[in-house]
């Protein structure tokens, strides 16, 4: 049973359709670690061009999703309610696996470090039991 919905992800986050990407959040202790859920589907909007005949992932969305998981960690905290978590910095990703429709990606992502509106993260994207995903993130959390 997921901790939060996507309805209480998106009271949190303002990210919507068609860049809204996490459907539910499994663990989380704000502004330390979180583990959410991307259920990846062929009628996500990206495998039209994404690729045709071979439908595969962005990349880059593997990250945002990471991202996104991270800032609600983030934004959970009393201090930064009601802001905005923007991605300031990715650094040292790594993609292991495709990432392919009927996926359940697993977003783990650990903060590091937060001093008032700057933090630090690491992430991991898994597949079942296989990393696909890992990347270093820098968040700048700035009002609305």
């Amino acid at each position: 049973m997921p901790v939060l919905n996507a309805q209480q992800v998106m009271e949190i986050i303002p990210n919507r359709f068609p860049i809204g990407y996490i459907d539910a959040v499994d663990e989380v202790e704000p502004g330390k670690r979180i583990v959410a859920r991307k259920n990846v589907t062929i009628n996500e909007h990206f495998f039209q061009g994404h690729f045709p005949g071979e439908p595969v992932m962005p990349g880059v969305l593997i990250v945002e999703c990471l991202a996104q998981a991270g800032s609600i960690s983030l934004l959970m905290l009393d201090e930064l309610k009601g802001k905005h978590g923007y991605l300031g910095g990715v650094d040292k990703v790594r993609f292991r696996q495709k990432v392919v429709p009927g996926d359940v990606l697993r977003l783990e992502v650990e903060i590091n470090k937060l001093r008032r509106n700057i933090g630090t993260a690491t992430g991991t994207a898994w597949v079942e039991d296989k990393r696909v995903c890992t990347c270093e993130m820098t968040f700048i959390v700035g009002a609305d």
